[in-house]
């Protein structure tokens, strides 16, 4: 498959939170690569969510390929993955500051997974990061350095969110990032409650303090 196909997999057309795929690491993906097998396609268990959560979204925040498989065990279970990986690829031979060739395998792999699931059309979404994304030590002048932050235009607005009966985000990481926090302080601030859960223990309500750098209302 193709970089186009395998994107199309992901966001198909007119379902609804698809326009926020990132298409950023699909560029460059052709039809000879192949799909791997991560952990023996283990999914982890995420039965941190029921009934009682219909009206929250979820952040997936955890690192590499285990955000891509954390996403497609919640498609099992009746989400709609949407992936906002925004971080480029280094040229081959290269080195770099955060891996993003292995998030493209996993999508590739994903892509495999999701073609055999039905997901709603009022599926409730749960948005894919790499929390390896702001790494930015570099030990040396030659690596490059592709790291990313996520902005406020690269998921849903609140109100937009509101619209559509979101009131609540979960966050399922190892900790909340520091771009995270700056999006979702002013989320809190239009009354849609933040959640947060290390994908095994039962979400908790959490309070964002203002980040001392974000711009001004």
């Amino acid at each position: 498959m193709t970089g186009k196909d395998i994107y199309k997999i992901w966001a198909p057309v007119g379902k609804r939170w698809v326009d926020w795929v990132r298409p950023v690491p699909f560029i460059g993906i052709n039809g000879h690569i192949t799909k791997q097998t991560f952990s023996n396609g283990a999914l982890p268990i995420v039965d941190f969510v029921d009934d009682s959560y219909k009206d929250a979204a979820i952040i997936v925040d955890l690192p590499g390929v285990e955000s891509v498989k954390a996403g497609i065990a919640l498609a099992q279970m009746g989400y709609r993955p949407i992936p906002v990986y925004n971080g480029t690829m280094q040229q081959q031979g290269a080195r770099a500051t955060v891996d993003n060739h292995i998030v493209q395998e996993g999508l590739i792999w994903g892509a495999g997974e999701l073609a055999k699931l039905e997901i709603a059309d009022d599926a409730l979404p749960v948005f894919l990061l790499d929390s390896n994304r702001m790494h930015r030590f570099k030990m040396e002048i030659s690596l490059f350095d592709n790291s990313w932050d996520l902005y406020p235009q690269d998921i849903p607005s609140a109100e937009y969110m509101l619209e559509q009966g979101i009131h609540r985000i979960i966050i399922m990481g190892n900790a909340v990032s520091k771009d995270l926090k700056k999006i979702l302080y002013k989320f809190q601030r239009k009354n849609i409650q933040v959640l947060w859960t290390n994908g095994y223990e039962t979400p908790k309500k959490i309070k964002i303090c203002r980040p001392f750098d974000l711009d001004k209302d």
